[in-house]
């Protein structure tokens, strides 16, 4: 069973970046389709990133396309997040999510697909 923990969250101001990073344990990470998720408040749980567990397929949000980017590294169990361009609607507390996959290239963007999470991370984006 793999276990969780995002780091990098914090107070930024509109147009700033903001890197998260999630480090895994407890198993083969490799076996995990990864994504990051976010929960706005009075809002729900939804994929803003997702990758394949072969870091090769890609699942990005429309409000995120083009300033977000995730990236895996199999090597060092970690998954991150880059976010640029930061607005304050991006403004939630932002979770590391973890499923395991058959296939290696598939990439699955619905919540309710992952069954492991971090404790997630305050990111707060002021205008």
């Amino acid at each position: 069973q793999v276990q969780l923990v995002e780091s990098g969250g914090g107070l930024v101001q509109t147009g700033d970046s903001l890197r998260l990073s999630c480090a895994a344990s407890g198993g083969p990470f490799s076996n995990y389709a990864m994504a990051w998720l976010r929960q706005a408040p009075g809002k729900g749980r939804i994929v803003v990133a997702a990758i394949s567990r072969n870091g090769e397929t890609y699942y990005y949000a429309d409000s995120v396309k083009g300033r977000f980017t995730i990236s895996r590294d199999n090597a060092k169990n970690t998954v991150d997040l880059q976010m640029n361009n930061l607005k304050p609607e991006d403004t939630a507390i932002y979770f590391c999510g973890a499923r395991s996959g058959y296939y290696s290239h598939s990439v699955y963007d619905e919540s309710r697909e992952y069954n492991y999470w971090g404790p997630g991370t305050q990111v707060t984006v002021s205008s």
